[in-house]
C-alpha cells in the first residue's frame, strides 16, 4: 500500500481493507508494522471516518485512497481505512498489520458511495472466466511459506491441487433477496457424527428454508447455535469425553476422543457430504490441559449473517473457489473435500492414541430456556501455517 509491504489477514467473513497506521497509539499496533501517510505520495485523504466490529475485537480510523499492489495486481487509488484505534484483535499474535476482506460489496463498512473495495475492483476487470479466487488453508504449522502448503489465487486454480473444474461440486451464493449478496453463504443440509444425524435448529435467516453456513476465513473455529452445539458435544460427549468449562466459555473434549463428523453443503439436488479431520473437532492447537483439549465446534448466538460459522478447521479441509457474478450466472461457491475420514482417523489415533470413549449417541436437543448459557467472544490462537489470524469476523 502505497509502496509499503504489509502481511494483511486475508478474510471471506469481512469486505474492507484496513492497515494501521503510524498514527496509532495502542500497544497493539506498535506491534506490527504500521502504514505511514508522510512515506506514501500517492495517498490521498479523505473526512470519512472507518468504524468496524467483529465478535471480538473493534478498528477506528480514517478512509483514504492510495496504489494497492496485490501480486501481480497494481491498482491505482484504492480505497482503504487507515486504523488509529484498534482494540481487542492481538495484532501481535499474528504479526499482520491488517486486514483484507473478501466478501460481498453489500458487507463493507466504507460505504459504496465512497469507493469500491478491492475485490470489486480487481473482478471488474477480470473476463466471466476468470471471475474467482480460491484458496487452501495449510496443515503445515510452519511460518516458512517456503514449507507451508497454503495457497491462495485470484484468476486461476491451483493445478497442484485441482486439475479439472469439474472436480469441483458448485453452489449459487444464498442471496439476501433480490439478487444481492453479502457473504460467501450457502445452505448446510446436515452435520452427521459417526454417521448419526444432529437436529439442526430452524435457519434464523429470512427466506431460507434450511440452516445457512458462512464460509469464513478470518473465523478459527466452527460456530454455531447454543443449543444445537450443546446437542453436538452431548453426542460426542459419551463416558465423559466431553465437557463445558464455565471459566473460560468453551467446550473442552478428550484429546484422545475421535470422530467422524461431515457437514452437507449445498442445495438440496446437489448437496454433498464433506468430511472434517478429527483432530479440527479435537483442536488441540487451542491448548490442552491435563489431557483435554479445545472443541472445534463452540456456541456463538451473535452471528446474523448466517446460521453457522465454518471458520478455518473445517476450510482446511477443503479447496474452495469463490466465482464471482458473472454474464450468464450468479455468484458460486465450489467446494473439493481434500480430507480423507479413513486417512485421518487413522493419523488420528496414531498421534493422539486409542479412543477409550463409548460411541457417539445423538440425543434428543436441549431446549434452549435449559441449555447452557454460552456466549463465545473471545478471539483464539491462529491456526499454525495458516495466513489467516484469531480475528473474529464482523457479523453487522
Amino acid at each position: 500500500i502505497g509502496g509499503q509491504n504489509f502481511w494483511v489477514t486475508f478474510d471471506t467473513g469481512s469486505s474492507d481493507l484496513w492497515v494501521v497506521s503510524s498514527n496509532c497509539t495502542d500497544t497493539d499496533c506498535h506491534a506490527v508494522p504500521n502504514y505511514s501517510q508522510l512515506s506514501s505520495p500517492s495517498l490521498s485523504l479523505s473526512t470519512t471516518p472507518f468504524h468496524i466490529r467483529y465478535l471480538m475485537g473493534t478498528v477506528f480510523g480514517t478512509v483514504g485512497y492510495d496504489d494497492v499492489s496485490l501480486g501481480p495486481y497494481q491498482i491505482a487509488s484504492q480505497t482503504f481505512a487507515m486504523a488509529n484505534e484498534t482494540g481487542g484483535l492481538d495484532l501481535a499474535a499474528t504479526g499482520n498489520s491488517g486486514l483484507l476482506g473478501l466478501a460481498f460489496p453489500l458487507a463493507a463498512t466504507i460505504p459504496q458511495t465512497v469507493g469500491k473495495t478491492i475485490l470489486d475492483t480487481i473482478f471488474a476487470h477480470l473476463d466471466d472466466p476468470y471471475r474467482f479466487f480460491a484458496f487452501r488453508l495449510s496443515r503445515n504449522e510452519t511460518q516458512d511459506l517456503g514449507l507451508s502448503d497454503s495457497s491462495f489465487t485470484l484468476g486461476q486454480l491451483d493445478s497442484d491441487i485441482v486439475k479439472d473444474i469439474n472436480q469441483l461440486t458448485f453452489t449459487p451464493v444464498f442471496s439476501v433477496g433480490w439478487g444481492s449478496y453479502d457473504f460467501w453463504k450457502l445452505p448446510l443440509q446436515s452435520i452427521t457424527i459417526d454417521n448419526l444425524s444432529l437436529s439442526l435448529s430452524r435457519s434464523l435467516i429470512p427466506g431460507a428454508s434450511t440452516p445457512i453456513a458462512v464460509l469464513d476465513s478470518g473465523t478459527t473455529l466452527i460456530l454455531g447455535p447454543t443449543v444445537d452445539v450443546n446437542a453436538f458435544w452431548a453426542a460426542v460427549g459419551t463416558g465423559g469425553a466431553a465437557r463445558y468449562n464455565k471459566q473460560t466459555q468453551l467446550w473442552e473434549v478428550r484429546c484422545g476422543r475421535a470422530v467422524d463428523v461431515r457437514f452437507t453443503l449445498g442445495n438440496t439436488d446437489t448437496s454433498k457430504e464433506y468430511s472434517v479431520h478429527p483432530e479440527d473437532i479435537n483442536w488441540a492447537e487451542g491448548g490442552t490441559t491435563n489431557g483435554w483439549c479445545t472443541g472445534g465446534v463452540q456456541a456463538n448466538d451473535k452471528v446474523n449473517s448466517g446460521d453457522w460459522l465454518l471458520g478455518d478447521v473445517f476450510l482446511r479441509n477443503v479447496y474452495v473457489v469463490h466465482q464471482g457474478a458473472t454474464s450468464s450466472q450468479p455468484p458460486m461457491i465450489g467446494l473439493l473435500n481434500l480430507t480423507d475420514p479413513l486417512l485421518s482417523a487413522t493419523q488420528f489415533q496414531q498421534a493422539r492414541g486409542p479412543d477409550t470413549a463409548p460411541l457417539p449417541v445423538v440425543l434428543s436437543k436441549v431446549s434452549s430456556s435449559s441449555s447452557i448459557d454460552v456466549d463465545l467472544t473471545c478471539s483464539l490462537s491462529a491456526l499454525g501455517g495458516v495466513l489467516c489470524g484469531a480475528i473474529v469476523t464482523a457479523v453487522v
